[in-house]
């Protein structure tokens, strides 16, 4: 087996410290030590992957690599009694296409604990149209209404809303019963938000409201945030007595310019989402939800699928905010 040979998207770095990304052939031999070896069959395009794609030592610190952060396949050997050759798997997160070769590749090797038993009620594609974005959206969601946001007290705003976690975000809140807002720079795109059910879409602009301004208009009962900057600033700001902003990204700044004020005075309460070292027990839950009471019907609506050979321009795609949706790599692996 360690001969076997596969195709990768292998990102280098020449002399000139310039990066390259090509299809090569590899083998298993050449795969990192891990307990279960896994066929790919598919894999998803998030920003993450797109930086590390580019060269983006923030993501990955050493190339040679093949970026990836989400795979979902057949387990082909096992080292653990915990899974046996044959089980269906989703693997996401961890170092997983990082700095660990991951799923733009149609073989990865991975810890036993990096990996999940896929639901019943999802197929390995459907799991992959949802991936780290679909369960970052999902997991923001969760946090909303535990910490108790409900459709009966306001609007919720989702910023980013194009983007693969803000448009699950809008499809599964409005699937939920609330009265999503949608922000994007993309006035092309308002017609896909009312599509996967936002009420109103609001331009960065009129999202963010009156920058410097301590507090604004309160309107929101939960926000999820995926962009960061000033738009989760008047986020924050316009947010309702008692509610919740969930900040998962941080696509437009990691800065935020912020005072006390909406914290204190109007008990407004900032979660911080993480996917990618998020406790098994806690994905298990998600994925379940997902698979069960939150399945989304118009998940083929927010997918464009690709082969691996179409990747590149895809990823220079994302990197220039020219993507919309989800972006699912097919590798050819089995049915779905």
């Amino acid at each position: 087996m360690e001969q076997k040979k596969f195709k990768a998207l292998v990102v280098r770095e020449d002399e000139e410290q310039q990066f390259h990304r090509a299809l090569e052939e590899c083998t298993v031999a050449e795969l990192p030590p891990g307990d279960v070896l896994i066929r790919v069959c598919f894999s998803s395009l998030n920003y993450k992957d797109a930086l590390s794609a580019s060269g983006n030592r923030g993501v990955t610190k050493a190339y040679p690599h093949t970026p990836g952060i989400d795979a979902a396949g057949v387990v082909v050997a096992s080292a653990t009694d915990q899974f046996s050759e044959g089980d269906e798997v989703i693997c996401m997160g961890y170092d997983l296409g990082m700095n660990t070769s991951g799923g733009f590749a149609e073989y990865i090797s991975v810890p036993n604990g990096w990996v999940l038993s896929k639901p019943a009620g999802l197929s390995l594609y459907e799991a992959m149209q949802i991936g780290t974005a679909g369960f970052t959206a999902a997991q923001c969601v969760e946090r909303l209404i535990s910490l108790g946001v409900r459709p009966d007290q306001g609007p919720v705003l989702v910023t980013g809303a194009t983007g693969g976690v803000g448009s699950t975000a809008v499809a599964l809140l409005s699937k939920l019963g609330f009265q999503v807002t949608a922000v994007t720079g993309k006035e092309s795109e308002h017609a896909f938000l009312k599509e996967l059910g936002a009420v109103n879409v609001l331009t960065r602009k009129q999202a963010a409201g009156r920058v410097g301004a301590a507090l604004l208009r309160e309107r929101w009962a939960g926000v999820v945030d995926t962009v960061g900057g000033e738009l989760l600033a008047g986020a924050v700001k316009a947010t309702r007595y008692g509610g919740v902003v969930a900040c998962c990204g941080n696509a437009a700044s990691g800065d935020l310019p912020l005072t006390v004020y909406p914290f204190i005075l109007r008990g407004v309460c900032l979660i911080g989402i993480d996917s990618a070292n998020c406790p098994m027990i806690r994905r298990e839950e998600i994925w379940q939800e997902l698979a069960d009471g939150w399945r989304l019907s118009m998940l083929d609506g927010l997918t464009t699928r690709i082969s691996l050979e179409q990747l590149d321009q895809y990823i220079e795609a994302m990197l220039a905010g020219k993507t919309t949706g989800r972006i699912v790599i097919d590798l050819g692996g089995t049915a779905e």
